[in-house]
């Protein structure tokens, strides 16, 4: 089978478990990881690695990458598996690659998931990296074969960043529906908080609502799965307000199938932060709704591709954490609501969301790629030839 280079920076976080998930689920592809440097994260077992040296010598060489575009030791360790292209997740990742596909002759797509496509030019500009990648945010829309987007809020974005609108294609990951399943174990009286403790996830809006909630039921406890920067305001605020609650900090794939198997509703109330970071699609929604846990969340950014209000969930209006109490309250107390919205969530992940038709899409979309650049090549030695065969004849 033809390998794709699957490019990340850092290899591989915990929170990019639809990376891995992707990667796992390719059919008719091998899947090879290329990045800079491994971080404490997901297992990648199953699948070769690439990656620079580790230490200084590393750093200086992801330097010369950024500079110059010379990454002999990525581009010699590629070529041993012979990708037939390269597939960068984030647009700065993707702009890091260029360099790697230029040098291996193959077809470059990225997917662009959420604040790399949100977030303020501003914001970028805060940081040597983000500037860089500023710079060469136009060359990525010329360089790129495909662009991909996780969601159509997420393909608008790119369009007014100025991409070009012929290469930007909306690609839903999609979750593994048998690894996320409705459970027969009965639920608990758990709202579930699933993300990364940082202003965008909006948990601060969650806490505020559970508090009417726990005074008319309080036997309901918040379960809060995630670590960030924002932790221990967090922890404050929880502790001033509510009876019952819990910061398991980060945990691996199963344990949040478990969570979502005890729980329910999965409430992550995204908001638009200060930089202008929004929730690109949000990967968590649709697992929980394969696990039939109804969502509870604000109307914000991607969200409303990933949950249908008044079906498998409720949106309120961004930050208004009242409508937000009230929506949880009423799922917590109608069991045939609940069932009705587990059902109907479920069947959106099965008929909508459904990884393996999701990465079948993905595979067609590869292909695609390949046999244009091919077509590309074959036209620029046809007209190579007809070249030489007039400056013989004349």
């Amino acid at each position: 089978m033809p390998a794709v280079a699957i490019f990340r920076d850092w290899l591989l976080p915990f929170s990019e478990t639809f990376i891995q998930a992707q990667a796992d689920a390719l059919a008719r592809f091998d899947a090879v990881y290329v990045g800079c440097r491994r971080c404490s994260g997901l297992e990648m077992s199953g699948h070769p690695t690439v990656l620079l040296h580790p230490g200084r010598v590393g750093r200086i060489e992801k330097i010369l990458l950024r500079t110059t575009g010379i990454a002999p030791r990525l581009v010699s360790g590629l070529r041993k598996h012979n990708p037939a292209l390269l597939h960068a997740h984030f647009g700065p990742d993707g702009a890091l690659a260029m360099p790697l596909a230029r040098a291996l002759n193959i077809p470059l797509l990225v997917t662009f998931h959420g604040f790399d496509a949100t977030a303020g030019d501003e914001t970028f500009r805060e940081s040597f990296s983000g500037r860089w990648y500023l710079r060469r945010r136009k060359s990525l829309g010329r360089a790129a074969t495909s662009i991909l987007a996780v969601s159509r809020f997420v393909a608008e974005r790119l369009l007014v960043q100025g991409f070009p609108e012929e290469k930007v294609q909306v690609h839903y990951i999609g979750v593994d529906t048998e690894q996320f399943k409705s459970s027969q174990l009965r639920r608990e009286k758990i709202v579930l908080f699933v993300g990364r403790l940082v202003e965008k996830k909006g948990c601060e809006y969650l806490i505020r609502a559970m508090e009417p909630i726990q005074r008319e039921m309080p036997e309901t406890e918040l379960v809060i799965v995630g670590d960030g920067p924002l932790r221990g305001p967090l922890e404050n605020l929880a502790k001033s307000r509510l009876r019952r609650f819990r910061f398991t900090g980060s945990q691996d794939s199963a344990s949040v199938r478990d969570w979502m198997s005890r729980a329910s509703v999965l409430c992550t109330p995204s908001i638009i932060a200060a930089s202008g970071d929004a929730e690109g699609f949000g990967m968590v929604f649709i697992e929980a709704q394969s696990s039939g846990l109804p969502v509870v969340s604000f109307s914000s950014g991607g969200i409303p591709e990933a949950v249908r209000h008044g079906q498998s969930g409720y949106l309120a209006p961004e930050k208004d954490w009242v409508a937000l109490s009230n929506y949880l309250a009423k799922l917590l107390v109608d069991r045939e609501l609940w069932a009705s919205f587990s059902q109907a969530g479920r069947n959106l992940v099965e008929t909508t969301f459904n990884l393996k038709v999701q990465t079948e899409k993905l595979e067609r979309i590869y292909e695609e790629a390949i046999l244009a650049k091919q077509l590309i090549e074959r036209g620029s030695k046809s007209h190579e030839a007809n070249a030489q065969l007039t400056g013989v004849a004349s």
